[in-house]
């Protein structure tokens, strides 16, 4: 099992949102799961393709790549997501403010970079997010 620590050092200031400034880690494995967006399986594009859909998608992909290694939530040790829109950032973060509490039961939020970009691979596409855990 990995021994992950979550933590935001004192000298820093309060995290703007739901992650945290730091993970330390041991562990024997490192998983990296490449940037998940809103697709089904069948790359289909999920709901009305608005922001939520998307999103709702994109770490439902996640969970199903950690899955696969025998992992879930309590493995990651980093996000990094990726928006089209700035106006989206209001959007993402009431995502996580309603479903990080589903899958962080902790309330340890894994660090995370949130970086706008001008497009993803395909344009209707609004966010993505690349994970890194630990086994």
């Amino acid at each position: 099992m990995p021994e992950i620590k979550i933590v935001n050092p004192d000298g820093l200031g309060k995290p703007l949102g739901q992650y945290s400034h730091l993970t330390r880690v041991k562990a024997s494995e490192f998983v990296f799961v490449a940037g998940q967006v809103g697709v089904d399986k069948d790359g289909k594009l999920t709901g009305d393709g608005g922001f939520d859909a998307q999103a709702s998608q994109t770490f439902t992909n996640i969970e199903t790549a950690l899955k696969s290694v025998g992992a879930g939530w309590g493995n990651i040790v980093q996000f990094t997501t990726y928006l089209v829109h700035s106006q989206d950032i209001p959007k993402f973060m009431t995502f996580r403010l309603r479903e990080f509490p589903k899958m962080f039961t902790n309330g340890a939020y894994p660090p995370n970079t949130l970086l706008m970009i001008d497009r993803l691979v395909q344009e209707q596409l609004l966010v993505e997010v690349q994970a890194v855990a630990a086994l």
